[in-house]
């Protein structure tokens, strides 16, 4: 696959605690992304963060929140993206979750596979 210049990146803003049949919501969406042939998807973790509820979540041991953030970016063409939106909120609804969805312009300057 070949991905250059102007694309998409779709960022997906979820709690750690959201599930979809006892699975990850995180984990499946990355799952979904990879089946649907999408570029690229990573997960990552926050440290701290509020949302919606205004309640701050953090990662320090005298804290330690159960729901920490999970942001999901996925990279690819506009069209790709806008064809796994639909699949998102699927996912949304069987986990019963919230969330915030934000999709910006990006330029790719290199993807490719290393030799590994």
């Amino acid at each position: 696959m070949e991905l250059t210049g102007e694309s998409k990146l779709l960022r997906i803003f979820i709690g750690e605690s959201d599930k979809v049949q006892h699975r990850p919501l995180y984990e499946v969406i990355v799952t979904e992304a990879k089946a649907f042939g999408l570029a690229g998807a990573t997960a990552w973790r926050g440290i701290l963060a509020y949302g919606s509820t205004s309640r701050i979540k953090t990662a320090k041991i005298l804290d330690l929140s159960s729901d920490m953030p999970v942001i999901i970016e996925i990279a690819d063409e506009e069209s790709k993206i806008n064809a796994f939106l639909p699949t998102l909120d699927r996912l949304f609804e069987q986990a019963d979750s919230g969330g915030l969805v934000t999709m910006e312009k990006v330029q790719v300057i290199r993807y490719r596979a290393g030799k590994k």
